[in-house]
């Protein structure tokens, strides 16, 4: 069954609207792992519009009681700051990802030509000794997979804010199809998988249906937004149980 790890950026985005310190994020890490959790994730950016980087250290703190079995996965782009705060932090997992400084949100996993095999690949050495499992965040292509697997990371996150997107007017099937089949090919390569963006209540169900062996969901700005009507924790209970399979 798929773990969830809750992405606390937004929390941190709705603290950084005001000067007061108010919601803290780390105040979410036990309510979070109470209502069934299984991790954290954190996206520290360098213009620190979400979490900051002392927000990654407090959050870690405040996980210490209950790592590793309740993982802390850190997403960044692998430059020297994110790896610095890797070797810092010390995360059981670290997702790579292929933004730009002023992208967004991540839209685009990495295809590993190259230019992008070669910038993995010397963050990889340079997290020699550090024990942490490195996913890499990769379109829903199964042509990618055995790149992932050759270059040495451990997995795979599969984006899904395309399948998202498309899930909202009926078109998800060809994106669902692909993610699956990428999912089987990681799987083959013994690769772990993830997936992550944009996921909610009503497009999981079909994701899980056709990634049985998926490991983890990142999800957070969806849950967050549930989390406005629901309540946290209850909003945290519900994806859990729907990553679960349960209706």
């Amino acid at each position: 069954m798929a773990r969830l790890s809750v992405n606390l950026n937004k929390i941190a985005l709705l603290r950084n609207s005001r000067k007061t310190g108010v919601p803290d994020p780390a105040a979410f890490v036990p309510l979070a792992a109470r209502a069934g959790a299984q991790g954290i994730t954190l996206h520290p950016r360098p213009d620190e519009r979400h979490v900051r980087r002392s927000d990654v250290d407090a959050i870690a703190a405040a996980m210490a009681d209950l790592r590793p079995a309740f993982e802390l996965n850190l997403e960044g782009y692998p430059d020297a700051r994110f790896l610095e705060i890797v070797r810092a932090v010390q995360p059981e997992q670290v997702t790579f990802v292929p933004d730009a400084p002023d992208v967004f949100t991540s839209d685009k996993g990495f295809d590993l030509d190259a230019a992008q095999a070669a910038l993995v690949s010397d963050a990889l050495a340079a997290l020699e000794g550090v024990e942490t499992r490195i996913v890499l965040f990769v379109d829903p292509d199964p042509a990618v997979v055995p790149r992932v697997a050759e270059i040495g990371a451990h997995g795979i996150e599969i984006y899904t804010g395309s399948y998202a997107e498309a899930w909202k007017h009926g078109r998800h099937a060809p994106l669902l199809d692909a993610a699956a089949k990428a999912a089987l090919a990681a799987r083959a390569h013994g690769l772990v998988v993830n997936a992550g963006h944009d996921l909610n209540r009503d497009n999981i169900p079909p994701l899980v249906a056709a990634i049985p062996h998926l490991a983890e969901a990142s999800i957070g700005h969806e849950l967050t937004a549930d989390a406005l009507a629901m309540g946290f924790e209850a909003a945290v209970d519900a994806y859990a149980a729907a990553l679960r399979g349960e209706s």
